[in-house]
């Protein structure tokens, strides 16, 4: 078995809420798409670390990392197993790669996690571990953990990396079209990635139309860059576009597999 890699776009958490959405609904059918993994391996903007660390939790808590949304989001969880398990693969696969790894014991699935888990796996059955992120380490030091994990995927892991396409607070709003903005930017790096355009999609900032209005701050884009990494040229690319939501937060999905795995 050798898993694909997804990057979703998670939105703010009242997604989950909004059962006729159309991004849950894009989860739902990509869950029912996927084989199941052995394990989950996610990679969430809200999880930022100085040194990459590895949650080994054996019942990882669901964090309400949010606030001032509907109470029925707080009874939400998602109470899946943890995959300690996955120790001993990413030591060696970060070993090979002269990367440094933590682990914490203690750390539970963010919302970045859950909240696509929900509609992806719902019944909460597969071992899940999260991997941090080092926002202050940029872009080609993600892509350079995302080609660590490569080795993963022939084990049955599933990597999941979860963050934004676009992320631009100042850019919401309730208007009923999106920002165009939004839009050209979101396209531009759908080019990218389906060129496997590495040193534009390093040069994001500088190259994409609107890219760093995109991405004040670049939490949101790293763990794309890890599923990049951890994809190979061998893999077909796929984009979803289910919505545009508060009018400029891009939902897209993108997920890479190999072309003989279907």
């Amino acid at each position: 078995m050798h898993t694909p890699v997804l990057f979703v776009s998670h939105g703010a958490p009242d997604i989950a809420l909004q059962t006729q959405a159309p991004t849950l609904a894009c989860w739902q059918q990509l869950g029912d798409y996927l084989e199941r993994p052995k394990a989950i391996l996610v990679v969430s903007a809200h999880w930022e670390t100085s040194t990459p660390l590895l949650s080994t939790a054996e019942h990882p808590q669901t964090i309400y990392d949010f606030g001032g949304f509907p109470a029925p989001l707080y009874k939400l969880s998602y109470p899946a197993n943890g995959a300690p398990e996955l120790v001993p693969l990413l030591q060696a696969a970060f070993t090979q790669a002269d990367l440094p790894l933590g682990l914490d014991p203690r750390r539970g699935l963010d919302h970045g996690a859950w909240i696509p888990l929900l509609s992806l796996f719902p019944k909460a059955d597969i071992p899940v571990a999260q991997l941090a992120i080092q926002t202050q380490a940029g872009p080609a030091w993600h892509i350079k953990l995302g080609q660590a994990l490569q080795s993963l995927r022939a084990e049955g892991v599933f990597i999941m990396a979860s963050g934004a396409v676009t992320h631009n607070f100042g850019w919401l709003s309730h208007a009923s079209e999106p920002l165009p903005a939004a839009l050209v930017f979101s396209d531009w790096l759908a080019e990218q990635l389906q060129a496997r355009a590495a040193d534009n999609l390093l040069a994001y900032r500088t190259q994409a139309p609107y890219g760093a209005a995109a991405h004040p701050t670049e939490d949101h884009i790293l763990p794309l860059f890890v599923a990049f990494g951890a994809s190979t040229a061998n893999d077909q690319l796929r984009r979803f576009t289910p919505e545009v939501t508060y009018g400029a937060l891009a939902m897209d999905a993108y997920l890479w597999e190999v072309a003989a795995a279907k």
